[in-house]
Order: structure tokens, then C-alpha cells, then sequence
């Protein structure tokens, strides 16, 4: 009979191990109950309520920024419609220069607001965007339906970025509405979250084309007809910036009120 362990040397103990096996074995056994259990790396949330805050407050400024654009959109239309005669060879009549001159001023410095104003704003927002979605992965990752770098890249994506967000949202809107502890799934209505992703879209898009329109234009006609809509567009940008202060608010409550369950999973449909 040998050792149990090597099988080369006759057995020195009980057990059936030689006596150079018998400390080895016991070595490796005392070091496998000394080595320490290993765990898994902690994922914890973080309250979405300051980077909320500071979004609702930077939309508001671009809403007011929106609105002085309103007003030198309207300034320059009339300036224009005062003093053009349409019988006198499509020219201009009974312009002043300095008026002229300061709605140039006007509709330029409104533009610049906008653009400043707009970019504080959308990094925010995206910081914000970021914090819910890392969330809701903790939330339900199942209900992702891309991964988390998406929340940043999606936005920068030609074309595609027109409805990649929307869907990286809507994961984020399923997985912050589950707070019934007993597993159903409660479906919250996406009412907020689809009136800001349209009239962002509508106001992106028509933006564009009105902007097209206004730096084409050469003739009074044409110049009046591009500033009428760039009001519309304006207006739309309010009406995005109010429904994304909406947005934001709704999903934060939401946030809030899915952590003061537990992190514990309540992601079974039944």
C-alpha cells in the first residue's frame, strides 16, 4: 500500500498520507481557510437630485434665451416689413442705418446667448442622463436595452442619434418605475419622456432648416419670411426646454422613490 496523496512512499499516518505529504496537505488546508471569501465589487447609486437642480435651472436660462431670440426674430421682421416697398423694385425704403444696425446687434447677441447657453445646459443634462442611467442598471440591468456608454455616445451618433437616446431613456424610465415590492411590474405612463424627445426632435430638426432658410436669404421677402420661422423654431425650443424640465423632474421623483424600496429585485413580469 502507498501514500494516498503521492503514491510513491508507504503511508505514515492514519489517513493513509506519508510523512512528507501529511504537512503539506495540512499547510494548503490551513492556508485555504485563512485566504479571505472573495466579493464582488459593490455597485451603489447616487442621488440624481443636485445634477436635476442644476439641469431644471440652466433649461430655464435657455428658455429665457429663447425668448430674447423670439424678440429679434420679431424685431427684424418688422424693421424689414416698416420699411420695404414692394413697388419699388423689391428695395428698402425709409430704413435707418443705426435701427438697422441694432437689430443686427440684437439678433446676433441672442444667437451667441443661445449657443452658450444651450451647450451649459446640454452638459448638464448629460451628466445628469449619465448618473440615472448608471441607476438603472442597479436598478434592472434587464430592462437596458444598450449599454451604459450609450448613454453619452448615443447623442453623437449621425442620424441614428435622433431616437438612440429616446430608447436608452425609455430602459431608464421601465427600471425607475418598479417600486412594487411584491414583483409585478407597474408600467408608468412615458407621456413626459415622449413630449420632450418630440419637440426636441421637432425643434432640432426645424431649427436647422429655418437656419438654412435665414443665411440663404438675400431678398426682403425672403428675409422676412426666414425670420417668421425662426420665431416658430424659437418657440419650439421652449417648448423642448419646458418639457425636458418636466422630463428631468418626473424621472429624478421616480429615482427617488425606487431607491426607498431596497436594491433588492423587483423585476418580474407576472
Amino acid at each position: 500500500m502507498l501514500c494516498s496523496t503521492c503514491g510513491t512512499r508507504p503511508p505514515a499516518r492514519s489517513d493513509g498520507r506519508c510523512a512528507l505529504c501529511a504537512p503539506t496537505a495540512g499547510r494548503a488546508r490551513a492556508q485555504a481557510l485563512s485566504a479571505p471569501a472573495f466579493t464582488a465589487p459593490q455597485q451603489w447609486l447616487r442621488s440624481p437630485e443636485g445634477l436635476a437642480k442644476a439641469v431644471v435651472v440652466l433649461l430655464a436660462v435657455v428658455a429665457v434665451a429663447d425668448l430674447l431670440a423670439v424678440a429679434a426674430d420679431i424685431n427684424v421682421r418688422t424693421l424689414i416689413d416698416n420699411g420695404f416697398d414692394a413697388g419699388f423694385g423689391g428695395g428698402f425704403v425709409g430704413v435707418d442705418q443705426a435701427d438697422a444696425d441694432r437689430a443686427d446687434t440684437l439678433y446676433a447677441g441672442a444667437g451667441v446667448l443661445q449657443i452658450l447657453t444651450t451647450l451649459a445646459a446640454a452638459v448638464a443634462f448629460l451628466m445628469w442622463f449619465w448618473r440615472v442611467r448608471a441607476n438603472a442598471e442597479i436598478f434592472d440591468a434587464s430592462a437596458q436595452p444598450m449599454r451604459p456608454g450609450w448613454a453619452i455616445g448615443g447623442w453623437f451618433v449621425p442620424v441614428a442619434g435622433l431616437w438612440l437616446p429616446r430608447r436608452i431613456a425609455g430602459g431608464i424610465w421601465n427600471a425607475s418605475a418598479q417600486t412594487n415590492t411584491d414583483g409585478t411590474w407597474r408600467e408608468v405612463s412615458p407621456a413626459p419622456m415622449n413630449l420632450w424627445w418630440g419637440t426636441w426632435v421637432a425643434a432640432m430638426v426645424f431649427g436647422r432648416f429655418a437656419a438654412t432658410r435665414y443665411d440663404q436669404a438675400e431678398l426682403p421677402q425672403q428675409i422676412m419670411d426666414a425670420a417668421s420661422m425662426m420665431v416658430v423654431s424659437d418657440l419650439l425650443d421652449i417648448a423642448a426646454a419646458v418639457f425636458a424640465i418636466l422630463f428631468v423632474r418626473e424621472l429624478t421623483r421616480m429615482q427617488g422613490e425606487r431607491a426607498a424600496v431596497g436594491l433588492f429585485p423587483l423585476n418580474a413580469r407576472l
